[in-house]
């Protein structure tokens, strides 16, 4: 039953720091029509994870993105990115 309770925290944690993304990039990463907002829907984790480290870095020019990476760390980024990521 605990073992129950923590995977359930554990995927609530994972799902609401993925949902931190919506409401710029819509739910799942599908996007806003006309949100004017990258579609983040059609990429792989790998890929999302990339753009989310070179937002942190300073590496990728940004007006929100940079501010809201860096206030995350990297093992939160990489949950996001697992969340949020294509599957293939």
């Amino acid at each position: 039953m605990a073992f129950a309770q923590n995977n359930d925290a554990s995927n609530l944690y994972k799902r609401g720091l993925a949902a931190t993304c919506a409401n710029c990039h819509g739910t799942n990463g599908k996007g806003v029509v006309d949100g004017g907002m990258p579609l983040i829907n059609n990429l792989t984790s790998e890929q999302i994870l990339s753009q989310l480290k070179a937002f942190k870095s300073g590496a990728r020019e940004g007006t929100i993105m940079p501010q809201l990476a860096k206030g995350y760390s990297d093992e939160q980024l990489e949950t996001i990115a697992n969340q949020l990521g294509k599957k293939q």
